[in-house]
């Protein structure tokens, strides 16, 4: 759910709005809404960023991976108790990067959790494609 709100937005701030959203073909209020929101998220954890790619933008660590793929890695380990650890360990990440990216996806799970499902439905679309193509060239 939304509702209106208004904003005074001075003249040079609304000009890199506009020619943001040209650029990206958005409307401004969406790019605004989308700057807003992430812009909160950095306040709270500013060790977080957000970045482009081919699925849209995505929290991750401004010195490392994306969130969603330190959370996935984690759950990986189940719930031992140590999976911080271990996750450090793999990764070469300090761990209170870890408990950062831990501590996003607590605070904002349908986020990462939409982002590793993404991921698990491009991976099976990849091994199909490579199947078929399999096929094709043995068959």
């Amino acid at each position: 759910m939304s509702r209106p709100t208004s904003l005074r937005l001075p003249d040079e701030v609304r000009t890199r709005l506009d020619d943001e959203s040209r650029r990206i073909a958005s409307a401004p209020s969406s790019l605004a809404v989308v700057l807003i929101d992430e812009g909160l998220k950095m306040r709270r954890f500013p060790e977080i960023v957000f970045r482009d790619g081919p699925t849209g933008r995505r929290a991750g660590l401004a010195s490392g991976p994306d969130v969603w793929e330190i959370v996935r890695d984690l759950k990986r380990h189940g719930s031992d108790g140590d999976q911080i650890s271990v996750v450090a360990e793999e990764t070469g990440l300090a761990p209170d990067l870890i408990d950062l990216a831990a501590d996003y996806y607590a605070t904002f799970p349908d986020e990462i959790d939409d982002r590793i499902a993404a991921d698990v439905r491009a991976a099976e679309e990849l091994r199909e494609l490579a199947d078929r193509r399999q096929r094709m060239l043995s068959g």
